[in-house]
């Protein structure tokens, strides 16, 4: 009886994935670690574009508890803020004006370990015309929060956490004059 090197490969293969199974099941493979997905609201501060409160936001992290209150790791986080400008004339300069409505957009994305690179968008809509700024900043963004395991043996659980960031981001959109992006809010996942 002759057998082939598949069938050998496919039987040893399937011995591995028996005895794994038949492991006891652990809920983390890396003890002492975390993964958070989160929503997030953002409330910019003394900005003069797009400064309305937003629910357009998303947190993602994960990272390694050094003790049981301090963790490191890194996380990649979003938001977009809106506002909608009623139709007004704006002063362009060397006696031209334009008349408009208008939504302005503050998109921002945050890579790090809360202390990292920020790209910004600053955006005015009017019509189907869009005028953009992109700019990138230095970013930092402390937060205090609570991870909450309802049945600890399982580590799954509901991730609550206050935060503040601060980007070096500027720029001009028509009229409109940024400097620094501030923000504050809550995430929950």
């Amino acid at each position: 009886m002759k057998t082939s090197k598949y069938q050998v490969l496919k039987t040893i293969a399937l011995c591995v994935v028996l005895l794994a199974a038949a492991r006891t099941g652990k809920a983390q493979v890396f003890p002492n670690s975390y993964i958070n997905v989160d929503w997030q609201v953002g409330v910019p501060l003394g900005s003069s574009l797009a400064d309305k409160a937003s629910g357009w936001g998303m947190n993602f992290e994960g990272g390694y508890f050094i003790t049981p209150a301090i963790a490191v790791g890194p996380f990649i986080s979003y938001q977009t803020n809106l506002e909608t400008i009623p139709r007004q004339t704006l002063d362009l300069g060397n006696g031209s004006a334009l008349t408009v409505n208008q939504k302005h957009s503050v998109f921002q994305l945050y890579a790090g370990l809360k202390l990292g690179a920020n790209y910004a968008e600053l955006s005015s809509y009017y019509y189907v015309v869009k005028q953009y700024n992109d700019t990138w900043g230095f970013f930092l963004s402390p937060e205090i929060g609570v991870s909450i395991f309802p049945r600890p043996d399982y580590r799954f659980g509901f991730h609550v956490a206050l935060y503040y960031s601060y980007a070096t981001n500027s720029g001009d959109v028509l009229t409109y004059s940024v400097n620094n992006l501030n923000n504050f809010g809550i995430r929950v996942g």
